[in-house]
């Protein structure tokens, strides 16, 4: 019998796991085919209600394939730090200038070379429903805690004895 994931409602456990992850891939469905496309997206402030915030362009791929599928994945991951995240929710796309006003920061000059006040600027909201966590000690120590007792036992490591792995259903 597989083991069952845990299951928590707890959204900012979530939140705090990718507080320090400043990029993650945006998945979403484009065009007529169905087909799934992602892109690198720089990770805001999380809002108070838990959303989390991007900034794009309004004439990009994304915007246009947004309206017509508002289901998007966000992938997070730190692989130095063992810690990978994936994010389904619900996205749209709308522009606030004082909203961006808020969430500008200097770097983003790259992307929008007229400043802030760059009509283009779009922001994408993405409702956060589930999400999905893994996090493993990235330390020899507990690596060889879990090998150590895997051959002592014959049995493989269960996930509790190092990881952590949970679903976050925010429903």
């Amino acid at each position: 019998m597989a083991n069952q994931t845990p299951v928590t409602h707890d959204v900012q456990k979530l939140l705090e796991k990718i507080k320090d992850i400043h990029i993650c891939m945006l998945t979403t469905t484009a065009d007529e085919d169905q087909s799934l496309r992602s892109r690198p997206m720089a990770t805001q402030k999380p809002e108070a209600d838990g959303s989390l915030l991007f900034l794009t362009d309004k004439e990009s791929a994304k915007v246009y394939e947004v309206k017509k599928d508002s289901h998007v994945n966000l992938a997070f991951s730190s692989p130095s730090d063992d810690l990978y995240v994936s994010i389904s929710g619900r996205c749209n796309a709308y522009r606030d200038q004082a909203k961006i006003n808020e969430l500008w920061s200097e770097d983003m000059k790259a992307w929008f070379p007229d400043g802030k006040e760059d009509p283009s600027i779009m922001i994408l909201k993405v409702d956060i429903e589930k999400g999905e966590y893994w996090d493993s000690p990235s330390g020899l120590l507990s690596r060889a805690y879990a090998y150590v007792r895997a051959v002592a036992t014959g049995q493989k490591s269960d996930a509790d004895d190092v990881n952590e792995h949970a679903k976050v259903d925010v429903k």
